[in-house]
Formats: C-alpha cells, structure tokens, sequence
C-alpha cells in the first residue's frame, strides 16, 4: 500500500473530526450554546495546534507577573495524562497535593513552579471553577488562570490568548488526526492576543507573523530560555555535563535536543517518546546502564522530570548515572509592555 493510501483514513478522519468542529463553534457563534460566565476575570492561554507550543511557560510567565504585583491567582487545567477523573484541587496555594499521576505532568510543574498559587485540574472548566469557587470562598483569587483554554469555550473568559509554534508549518498543516491543527486557523479570530512562539530571534518567521497579522489581532513575539540544569539523581559530577543521553517524552522532541546544543551539550544518545508518554522501566534500565557504562549523563525536561518522580521505581532506575532536568522559561522578544498593559487590563474587567 503507498503512503498516500495509507493517509486516506486519517484524511477521512481529519475531515469528520473538521466537521464537527466547526459546527461546535458554530453554535455558540450563534449564542445556541453559550459560555458560562463566572464573577472572577478569567485569562485563557491555549493554541491551535497540538503538542509543543510553549504554552505552559507562558502559563507560567503569567502567573509570576501576577504574583510579583500581589494579585492573587488560581490556575485551572485539564490536568491531561492524569489518572483521576473530575475537579481535583492540586496545590491549595500552600501545599502541593497531588503528584503528576494524578494531576498530570504539566500542571504538577506549574504547581510546584508557583508554591503560592492555587491550581486545579478538571476536564470540565466550568466545574474546576465552581470547586475554586467554593474552596476560595472565604480568599478567592482575584484572576484565574486557564491552561489549555482557547477549545473550551464552555467557560467564558477576559482575555484569550493562542501560542501559535513558529518552528512548525501552520497554514499548510491539516486537521487532527492528519495534521496538528485542533481546529481551522480561520479561528485565531476569536482570540484577543496571538503570541508567536519558540523564535529562536526576534526578526525570525517574519513570513508568518506578516500572515498572523491578518487576522488583525496584536501579536508578541517570544523564544524560550534555558535555565541552568538541575541535578536530581545519581552521582554528582561537580560540573554541567558536557555529552549527554536526552531523554524526553514531548510534543516537539527535537526542540529539547537543539535546546540542549544550545546549552552547550553534546547529545551523543536520544530516548524519545510521545507526549506524556510513560518511561517503560525495561528501555529505562537499559538507558540507564548504557549512560553509566559511556560515562553520559541523562538529562531530561522539566515537565519529564515530573512525570519521572510520579513512578517512584523511575529515580532509582536512572539513578546509576547523573541525571538533570532543564528548565526553560518564556523570553519576550517584541511586545513585553503590550502583554503587560492587557494583563494589566484584566483587573479592571
């Protein structure tokens, strides 16, 4: 069979599943089906495509600015890949909770990455926002925050903002399953702010920025920034690791190895899996002993880090050669004070 025949089941797919989308949106384009509203302003970051878009940094830029000027958030997400079903309080602003079993990888990380902000998992927004509601009464937030967002318009929002990857092809790419695109991006004109992510400089994706601005929404520009690698198991060898073995399980894989050239890490191994992909402990033991035995160290990313503490056999396994994670954060090339000031803006909703 050839591979053109082989992609007409996903073309039927993609073609049912663009349906159903659009009438979806439809509905509530006519106000048939229409958006929950809630008391408390509501900031959605969410994308157009799936994996891979920075839109959990960007979560988590947010949630700082917030913090540094002592708004008090809360943060609301599907919580994907967990094991529990229904509205779970993850952080209750105090503690941590809940691990990324049964949370989910991303939003343990944005929990442990903001100790101070209350964060909730639910398939259905609106009912995470009613649990925020009833277990804030006597202190709610003055903003939530929704992670992954810009699909769920069951619940209405102040400010919705879509991260649209600038590595990827995004006007030629097709509808899920086929391609990436979760719905058509005639839809980005529903959102307030587009942000154009993962730029490696400011005047990259010129082309598509230019085709962006059509939709006549403003637009920032942003990259990702890594941080310093963080030890968390095995033997200390005193300095950053120079080859490495990259261990990932991410939408966009090949970006955490060009973040780890970057870095100034040579990545002589990969073990690559799929978006919140559980480590099978067999592949993690050989890589593990292959490290070890070429004197490699393995370094995975953060959101990976997470999931790799939810099995607590995981550690261990890796732990017969050094093991990092690297964090990376949101940088703004062009457009800072723009998203600052609609931020700023939300308050006053």
């Amino acid at each position: 069979m050839t591979a053109e025949l082989k992609r007409i089941p996903l073309l039927c797919a993609a073609a049912l599943y663009g349906a159903v989308v659009r009438g979806r949106n439809l509905l509530f384009d006519l106000g048939i089906r229409k958006s929950t509203e809630t008391t408390l302003p509501v900031v959605s970051v969410g994308n157009i495509t799936a994996g891979g878009t920075g839109k959990t940094p960007l979560v988590d830029l947010i949630a700082k600015y917030y913090a540094a000027r002592g708004v008090k958030t809360a943060i609301l997400s599907r919580g994907y890949g967990r094991s529990t079903k229904g509205a779970r309080l993850v952080s209750d602003g105090g503690a941590v909770l809940l691990g990324s079993r049964e949370a989910g990888d991303e939003t343990a990380m944005l929990a442990h990455r903001n100790s101070g902000t209350p964060v909730v998992v639910a398939e259905k927004r609106t009912v995470g926002m009613a649990l925020i509601a009833e277990r804030f009464a006597n202190d709610p937030p003055d903003i939530v925050i929704l992670d992954d967002g810009f699909q769920h318009r069951q619940l209405a929002r102040t400010l919705d903002i879509v991260v649209v990857n600038a590595s990827r092809p995004l006007f030629d790419d097709r509808m899920l399953p086929a391609g990436r695109l979760r719905e058509p991006t005639g839809n980005l004109r529903r959102a307030d702010l587009i942000v154009l992510g993962k730029l490696n400089r400011p005047d990259e994706a010129d082309r598509l920025a230019k085709k962006l601005s059509l939709f006549g929404k403003p637009l920032i520009r942003t990259g990702m920034e890594n941080g310093e690698p963080v030890l968390f198991a095995g033997p200390d060898p005193g300095r950053i690791p120079e080859c490495v073995v990259a261990l990932a399980g991410i939408g966009e894989p090949e970006s955490f190895v060009r973040s780890l050239e970057k870095a100034g890490m040579k990545t002589v191994s990969k073990a690559l899996y799929p978006d919140h992909a559980e480590f099978p402990l067999t592949a993690m033991k050989l890589l593990a002993e292959e490290a070890a035995g070429k004197k490699l160290a393995i370094v995975t990313t953060e959101k990976d880090y997470f999931r790799i503490l939810g099995n607590p056999a995981l550690p261990g396994i890796l732990s017969r050669a050094p093991c990092y994670y690297l964090p990376v954060n949101t940088v703004i090339f062009e457009g800072k004070e723009l998203l600052e000031r609609m931020l700023d803006d939300v308050l006053l909703s």
